[in-house]
């Protein structure tokens, strides 16, 4: 059981990727900067680059190098919160608006294609095991 959890794992991650990769061409963009607009997009209580290495697993030095590349695209800027000027806040900008649709596109396909000829009673089931495995692995994280 274990073998085969991690091998869909595996063929979900590939599904996506190759899911991604023709956005991230056409939009010019690099796959780390498609991952964070759709986690802002997607997230919107998270919007720090604190939230993004934490809840992606993402290291600081490639979110912190994306970002910038983003604001310099013009799809995100930073702001501070007027009771708080040491939290940097993100927010995307109009012109992410685009790609940001299309990954999002690219996921509803991605999911289709994953859980096609599932109902939704199995749906359901699915994601209370998932959200107990989410649990047990948040718990084993924090345990080492």
């Amino acid at each position: 059981m274990l073998s085969e959890f991690r091998n869909n794992a595996t063929l979900t991650k590939k599904v996506y990727d190759r899911t991604m990769e023709p956005l991230c061409a056409f939009y010019h963009i690099t796959r780390m900067e498609l991952d964070i607009l759709l986690f802002l997009a997607n997230n919107p209580g998270y919007d720090t680059a604190k939230d993004i290495v934490v809840q992606k697993r993402f290291t600081k030095s490639h979110v912190s190098s994306s970002l910038k590349l983003l604001e310099e695209k013009g799809y995100l800027e930073r702001s501070f919160r007027e009771d708080n000027h040491k939290t940097v806040h993100l927010h995307l900008l109009p012109a992410s608006q685009e790609i940001v649709a299309a990954g999002q596109e690219a996921q509803r396909s991605v999911f289709n294609k994953i859980f096609g000829g599932l109902s939704p009673e199995e749906i359901q089931v699915l994601d209370k095991i998932t959200e107990k495995i989410r649990a047990n692995i948040q718990k084993a994280l924090k345990e080492d």
